[in-house]
């Protein structure tokens, strides 16, 4: 009995009192990688000492797992409980491995769905061991020793993840991408939904894990009479053109105290908002919650009146501050912008200073913008806030051009507001940092974060009138205006920021995917809640069969704003590269405890330029880092496709290796039968590269 650890402490909650479900032995806790992002503080760390700076080059691969399914990007950070890895396929599958030898244990194919899901939630309780996780419009409980839907948990073993909402959300688009947030017997729902006017409200809902039973609902769009109601327009909680203000980057909680931390996104429409006047609270916030009720305890606002599309790109990050000898304990949230914002856990007193600056007011006609936003003034941002004409790329073999075009964008800071001239949104729509968030090491203080440093250009258009419209057939009306922005208006899209080209799509896949597609989206597009006689125009013009079909004109309504995105698109040389100097992607060590970075490196590589002895650029990268206590950084994420490690100290790169696709991914470190592994899943699919199938783990020799 001497290694039980009973975690049978109480633990006080203002009152309130609750025991915490766990017993396992010291040995366990430490070895395993129990939840997303590696615990409840979202920290991305590990404290196993096996792998170490000094031997980290002698990595091999232990096993490989195949998947088999090649549906697209793999995020997953797989969880690691009593010696078996829990972790979803591209199209939400959900599998058990053996931890030591990759071997299949069981799999779930009953719920797939090419959604980008990032992970599971394990639960116990004495014997009843789940694994809870979201896949099409609902929440799934599985028995984690057979794989088997728990058929007493909602209905039939799932839940609706329209529960909770109100009626005319039934027919919009929402998924859970994200593993839940425990709490007890609590698990604390994020959600992905539609990022146009016909987004869902984005309210954040707890369940209780056993039966599946709404708990309670915290509305992050208020209803009149609530707190924050006066900071939107009249009417806008029906939800009729005005939505989201969801989490769906996940949550962290300190249990403890009994509070889930839980950062919100943008309110839809994403980039134009003269329908949502008011600062919208709380679009784009970071919310304490008392976890048991839903209740806040308090709130930041990190944008005003979002017109960016400024989510808050992944879960906040529980650290504490050593501040004259005391140490506070607090809560860091990183964002797209480049900042990092560090709280106070129970008051939410910034312990670094803020300002509100002036920012432009030049806005699209009926557009009210904030006049102010908040800007951290320490610690300094980790990527670049804004470009000039000396920072356009200097190896670009079209840099005059670029720079003229440069000069007729709106370009001075990067709250310069959405245009019909074009506005350069730097950092870009994908950041600054992203959904794989950082690694904190207590030990030292350290948040490790990995950043993209790419441009993009805002090109906002009017819509077309309705006698425009009118001269369209009934599918190419349809795709004007709910596929063009992405997929351009010829058809060819944009492979550059990730949006493929759909002419000639019937030469590739047939109706019923696309179909499948159109309705339930895959990887970063939402899925579409169009008529059934929109939906078949539009797979008769995609399928080039509209001739067949004369006469159908649908209802297709009007999107009922002015004015809309023209598309995401990347600035870039005519080679490809991004049409700013390097670094195009970066690596810092931020001290928390000084508020100065320890050190910053590119991250990632292209090798051809590389070759012509350009210094490393770094590159885009999409997962984060895992930092461990053994003296190691490990990161996939690039574009480059390699696994790394560094020297958490230095920055120094230790090891790397290239993988069977691209890691966009964050990596889980746990040790099995006494030996240490650290296992990415390889899916690629993102940035141009090819597609991967597998889950890759990494030890040293046995």
């Amino acid at each position: 009995m001497k290694n039980k650890l009973l975690v049978l402490s109480l633990v006080a909650v203002g009152s309130a009192l609750f025991f915490l479900n766990f017993t396992k032995t010291a040995t366990e806790t430490t070895s395993e990688w129990r939840e997303y992002l590696g615990g409840p503080g979202r920290t991305n760390y590990s404290p196993l000492t096996q792998i170490t700076a000094a031997n980290v080059g002698n990595l091999q691969v232990a096993w490989e797992y195949h998947t088999g399914d090649f549906s697209g990007l793999m995020p997953s950070n797989p969880i690691i409980v009593d010696g078996v890895l829990y972790a979803p396929t591209a199209s939400s599958q959900i599998f058990a491995l053996d931890a030591v030898t990759g071997k299949e244990i069981w799999r779930f194919k009953g719920a797939t769905e090419s959604n980008m899901v990032r992970g599971v939630t394990y639960w116990e309780s004495g014997n009843d061991k789940r694994i809870l996780y979201g896949a099409g419009t609902w929440l799934y409980a599985l028995d984690a020793t057979t794989g088997k839907m728990i058929e007493s948990f909602g209905e039939n073993g799932r839940v609706s993840l329209y529960t909770g909402l109100p009626e005319s959300a039934r027919t919009k688009f929402i998924r859970s991408t994200t593993p839940g947030t425990l709490f007890k017997n609590l698990i604390i729902m994020p959600v992905r939904v539609s990022e146009g006017p016909d987004a869902a409200p984005g309210h954040v809902r707890a369940f209780d894990v056993q039966t599946g039973q709404l708990v309670w609902t915290f509305r992050t769009i208020p209803h009149p009479g609530e707190e924050g109601y006066d900071t939107w327009g009249k009417d806008n909680w029906k939800n009729t053109d005005v939505g989201a203000a969801n989490n769906w980057a996940g949550m962290a909680i300190d249990r403890g105290r009994g509070i889930v931390y839980v950062p919100t996104g943008s309110a839809g429409y994403d980039f134009y908002g003269a329908n949502r006047p008011g600062d919208n609270l709380y679009a784009n916030c970071l919310l304490a919650l008392d976890a048991a009720t839903g209740k806040r305890i308090w709130h930041y606002q990190f944008v005003h009146h979002d017109v960016w599309d400024r989510d808050l790109p992944s879960p906040p990050t529980l650290v504490s501050i050593k501040r004259q000898g005391k140490t506070i304990d607090a809560v860091a949230q990183i964002t797209k912008s480049g900042f990092v914002f560090v709280f106070d856990r129970m008051t939410g007193k910034s312990l670094f200073p803020i300002k509100e600056m002036a920012v432009p007011t030049n806005a699209l006609p009926g557009e009210v913008p904030s006049p102010t936003q908040p800007v951290a003034q320490q610690p300094a941002p980790f990527a670049r806030q804004s470009i000039g004409e000396d920072d356009v790329n200097p190896y670009a073999a079209n840099r005059q051009e670029l720079k003229a075009r440069l000069k007729k964008l709106r370009h001075k800071n990067q709250f310069e507001l959405p245009s019909l001239e074009g506005t350069l949104l730097f950092p870009g729509f994908d950041g600054g940092a992203e959904w794989g968030g950082p690694a904190y090491d207590a030990e030292s203080g350290i948040l490790y974060i990995n950043s993209n440093e790419m441009a993009y250009v805002m090109d906002m258009r009017t819509i077309p009138d309705e006698d425009e419209l009118a001269n369209l057939s009934p599918g190419h009306r349809t795709y004007s205006l709910n596929c063009s922005s992405c997929h351009g208006k010829d058809l060819l899209g944009n492979p550059a920021s990730g949006f493929p080209s759909l002419k000639n799509i019937y030469k590739r896949h047939d109706q019923a995917y696309v179909n499948g597609v159109v309705k339930n989206g895959k990887g970063m597009m939402p899925g579409f809640a169009l008529k059934a006689q929109e939906q078949q125009a539009l797979i008769e013009f995609l399928f080039d069969l509209e001739k067949e079909s004369v006469g159908v004109q649908p209802a297709n309504k009007k999107f009922p704003l002015p004015y809309k995105l023209d598309g995401y698109k990347k600035f870039l040389d005519q080679d490809g590269y991004p049409g700013i100097n390097p670094p195009w992607g970066q690596l810092s060590a931020l001290n928390l405890n000084t508020g100065k970075y320890e050190w910053k490196i590119p991250l990632g590589e292209f090798k051809e330029l590389t070759a012509k002895g350009i210094p490393i650029t770094g590159c885009e990268n999409y997962g984060g880092p895992v930092v461990t206590a053994g003296g190691v950084l490990f990161i996939g994420a690039t574009k480059d496709g390699m696994f790394r490690a560094f020297d958490k100290r230095s920055g120094k790169l230790l090891y790397e290796t290239k993988l069977p696709a691209g890691g966009f991914a964050t990596p889980s470190v746990y040790q099995a039968n006494g030996r240490q592994y650290v296992v990415i899943a390889c899916g690629g699919a993102k940035l141009g590269t090819k597609k991967g199938d597998s889950y890759v783990a990494f030890a040293l020799p046995q």
